[in-house]
């Protein structure tokens, strides 16, 4: 594989010395991280709560959840940059207070307005919080434990999608239908409060001394990537709630996104720190491709959940707690991969994500053709979920490793931040696409048929997934196929 020094880049990064609580401190990361993350798939199942507590629409509701993701896709990127050029320590102290009283007040919110408001807060913190994961992760780790380190933030995307629906059920079960929703948003409180002492006493301070450097922060790159985001993610979570003429912003997202990459070039030509380094990004190898596996995986994951549950529950007529329950042998597949991946990938490189995304795929059929119909369905639907989860799993942590594994210091938190942004795209879009197509095939045949259909279109966007990382299986043997040198 071709390798690039540091003088290549312009990067001089500090000699790498193992501290000596990095796996603790990646623990107390991960936490805030499940919690950040489980809060975006936890809601799902409390809409008719909500509704029935608020007194108000369906439609309306969806912003709560769409609200959300909405606000993490839109900060993700700056949030990455300014942990970045400040310090993880100080952005994840800032993100969590943040989310701790966004999250007491959607709980105590008097009304649908409010609860929205304080949603959209809640969301941005988390796009504050979600990027010093990986940024940590490249600071505090190299080589396998690097990868070892991924494979457990692996785990935690995987697991804290998957067990949403399940604690989402349990919470509403035990505090009732007319308020238990509130609860959802309360549990943040004193994990969240416990998760700030732990980062105050054990996250790494960011030297003074390079904080002076990076401070300059890219406000109108960061405006522009926040528009053209907002074009894609919002016509996608107002065609959730039934609105279309949203659907016309959608002409500003190469508007925006041509806006961005020129102002970007032009910020790094003049010298200043951009938000995203285009230019980079562009030279490092497998950096794009694994943008795109990583969007079009999350794009037929999420909706896949998402189409299931709704078909439990409206077409089978099971509790929000038993349809959790059925689907949590997908958390479990994850559970067991996910940690597994992350101890082999230096050695197997992008094979293991086109293995995986094989394995996901074969799954996904499986479900999509024993399942529907099927009366006890348990027998069918635990195995190939397993099945499912257990190549998904082994799809995010190699990924996130491959995709960032050259990615400098400098660009640790940004890079992720735009990863995790492309995996919240997909979601968004993911769920907007499989439910639909769910809803109108049940109104032209049965809950089995729509089902089936749903699942079939996760195939496709899947697939898609699969040639990406085939083409980047591709250019990384052909990397390993040129002499290697050092500039």
């Amino acid at each position: 594989m071709t390798s690039r020094g540091p003088q290549e880049h312009g990067d001089e990064e500090p000699a790498y010395e193992p501290h000596p609580h990095r796996w603790r401190i990646l623990g107390v990361s991960l936490v805030v991280g499940f919690m950040a993350l489980l809060d975006v798939s936890i809601v799902n199942v409390a809409i008719p709560s909500m509704r029935t507590g608020l007194h108000t629409s369906s439609a309306t509701v969806q912003w709560v959840v769409s609200g959300y993701a909405l606000a993490f896709g839109l900060t993700l990127v700056a949030g990455g940059r300014l942990g970045d050029a400040y310090g993880r320590r100080r952005m994840m102290l800032i993100g969590l207070v943040c989310f701790v009283v966004s999250s007491v007040a959607v709980g105590f919110a008097p009304n649908v307005e409010s609860v929205i408001a304080a949603r959209l807060l809640q969301g941005a913190s988390a796009g504050v919080l979600t990027p010093q994961n990986s940024g940590l992760i490249q600071q505090l780790f190299r080589g396998r434990e690097r990868a070892r380190a991924f494979g457990v933030f692996g785990f935690t995307v995987s697991v804290s999608s998957a067990t949403g629906p399940v604690l989402g059920g349990l919470i509403i079960a035990l505090a009732g239908d007319q308020d238990g929703w509130r609860w959802l948003f309360w549990v943040n409180a004193p994990i969240g409060l416990i998760a700030l002492v732990a980062v105050a006493r054990l996250v790494p301070r960011r030297p003074p001394e390079t904080i002076a450097a990076g401070t300059r922060i890219d406000v109108p790159g960061a405006l522009l990537l926040g528009a053209a985001v907002l074009c894609l993610l919002y016509p996608v979570v107002s065609v959730e709630g039934g609105a279309r003429l949203p659907l016309v912003l959608l002409a500003g997202v190469p508007l925006f996104t041509w806006g961005f990459v020129r102002w970007e070039r032009r910020t790094a030509r003049r010298g200043h720190a951009p938000l995203l380094d285009i230019a980079l990004l562009r030279r490092l190898p497998g950096y794009l491709n694994g943008l795109l596996v990583g969007g079009l995986y999350f794009t037929g994951f999420t909706g896949l959940l998402l189409v299931c549950s709704i078909y439990l529950q409206d077409g089978l007529g099971h509790t929000p707690l038993e349809a959790g329950l059925l689907i949590i042998p997908f958390a479990l597949g994850s559970a067991i991969s996910a940690p597994l991946a992350g101890r082999v990938v230096s050695d197997a490189g992008r094979r293991l994500t086109v293995g995986a995304l094989v394995a996901t795929i074969t799954g996904v059929l499986l479900v999509a053709v024993l399942v529907p119909g099927r009366d006890p369905l348990w027998p069918w639907l635990v195995p190939t979920l397993f099945l499912t989860g257990l190549g998904g799993g082994a799809v995010v942590s190699p990924n996130i490793t491959l995709t960032l594994a050259e990615v400098p210091l400098r660009m640790g938190g940004a890079a992720g931040g735009a990863l995790q942004t492309g995996q919240r795209i997909g979601a968004s879009i993911g769920a907007a696409v499989l439910v639909t197509v769910y809803q109108v095939s049940a109104g032209a045949g049965s809950d089995g048929t729509a089902l089936r259909a749903a699942l079939l279109t996760a195939v496709v966007l899947l697939s898609l997934a699969l040639l990406m990382a085939i083409r980047a299986l591709r250019d990384e043997r052909s990397q390993r196929s040129q002499p290697s040198h050092w500039v």
